[in-house]
């Protein structure tokens, strides 16, 4: 599955038509949810196909629907942005070192956590699932800020477009 995460990965960044590049990170996207399935992690898995592959594909089409097909060579050296790219790749993975290893029953949070969540959410919540006592009511405000986001993200592309939309019709009244 991660090998077919990163030629997808690969391929996006070699296209160089813009519809494919669009419909490849749709691709992108389901094999990232097919990968938090494998995980266990259901919920993470929905809302990257819900975001990820559904939303995000759609806005680009949309978006690709405005703009040009295929992308302009570019006029600058990419040694920077590679740079920067390599930077923040070494910062990430130096920042996952300290993680503990995945499964591992000695973890902070398998300790710690989860026997707090299995003895007193039943009592504390009255939901007799776990998992939905957690995402629903312990994260409840963390959900909710999430679909905040992804909601003004939604109406700032929108607005974008629609911006897009008038300036290229005031442009082609002033060609005529």
């Amino acid at each position: 599955m991660f090998i077919l995460l990163v030629l997808t990965a690969l391929a996006v960044v070699r296209a160089q038509s813009l519809f494919a590049t669009a419909m490849l990170s749709g691709a992108f996207s389901l094999l990232s949810a097919l990968l938090f399935v494998t995980l266990d992690a259901v919920d993470v898995a929905f809302t990257e196909a819900a975001v990820g592959a559904g939303i995000s594909t759609v806005l680009m089409l949309g978006t690709l629907a405005l703009t040009a097909r295929f992308e302009r060579p570019a006029t600058h050296s990419p040694v920077i942005p590679l740079f920067v790219v390599f930077v923040t790749g070494a910062a990430l993975i130096y920042g996952t070192m300290d993680m503990p290893n995945f499964g591992d029953p000695n973890a902070p949070a398998q300790v710690h956590l989860a026997p707090d969540f299995i003895q007193n959410s039943p009592h504390e919540i009255d939901v007799p699932n776990i998992v939905t006592a957690i995402l629903a009511s312990y994260r409840g405000f963390d959900t909710l800020g999430e679909v905040a986001v992804v909601f003004t993200a939604g109406v700032g592309v929108l607005l974008l477009l629609s911006g897009l939309r008038h300036r290229r019709r005031r442009q082609e009244k002033e060609d005529s």
